[in-house]
């Protein structure tokens, strides 16, 4: 496993139940997230439903409130901690050890697919396999939602959540970057929203998909 990995996978099994414990209320003091995950939703099962994938879910509170809204979700996460969090806080809900560098999903099977705030520890130079492995789990047609934070340059989290150590890099990025990097995946961008709520001090949300 590339040092990047097992770094990020050590520190997320390290905070794994201090992390729920922190975010597990966050969506409830952020309609606007709601909203946009209500869109997604909506966009979802007017392309045909589907299964959907949380990738890189963590405690899964994302893949749980999809599921309020109709929508055949289940989560994947690096951490087996945070899978072990995920499972005991939503029973009854499907979530699966896996990587998002090596998303072993067959080709086609999504009818749709997340990454909140996940996709912050992938260096850059391993975004369009990330991208790459989405694109080939999408159906044609199917919507993609990503979220992330906004800005320039990459700083070191030592320390996290409960005061427990920490080694992973935070990549912050702009908008139309990632937007780029879509593009060259062979997804569309429909819409681009930037905001500042519990979720993220300067977040962006970008709706995706895979041209039919």
């Amino acid at each position: 496993m590339r040092d990047w990995l097992s770094d990020t996978r050590t520190s997320y099994d390290t905070v794994a139940a201090d992390y729920a414990d922190q975010v597990r209320t966050l969506l409830a003091s952020s309609p606007y997230e709601r909203a946009m995950l209500a869109l997604f939703a909506e966009q979802v099962l007017a392309a045909g439903a589907g299964p959907v994938a949380d990738v890189g879910c963590g405690p899964g509170r994302i893949t749980a409130h999809l599921r309020t809204l109709d929508v055949d979700a289940f989560g994947i996460d690096l951490s087996p901690g945070m899978i072990s969090v995920a499972r005991r806080d939503h029973p009854g809900v499907r979530f699966e050890v896996g990587s998002m560098t090596d998303l072993t999903l067959p080709a086609g099977s999504l009818g749709g697919l997340v990454a909140w705030y996940s996709l912050i520890h992938v260096p850059d130079d391993e975004i369009p396999l990330v991208l790459a492995h989405f694109h080939r789990a999408l159906r044609p047609g199917a919507p993609l939602m990503l979220s992330f934070h906004v800005g320039d340059g990459t700083r070191l989290k030592t320390e996290g959540y409960g005061g427990h150590p920490m080694n992973v890099q935070v990549h912050r990025r702009q908008p139309a970057r990632v937007a780029t990097w879509l593009a060259e995946a062979g997804f569309t961008t429909e819409a681009q929203l930037t905001l500042t709520s519990p979720e993220s001090r300067h977040g962006a949300v970008l709706f995706g998909r895979r041209p039919n």
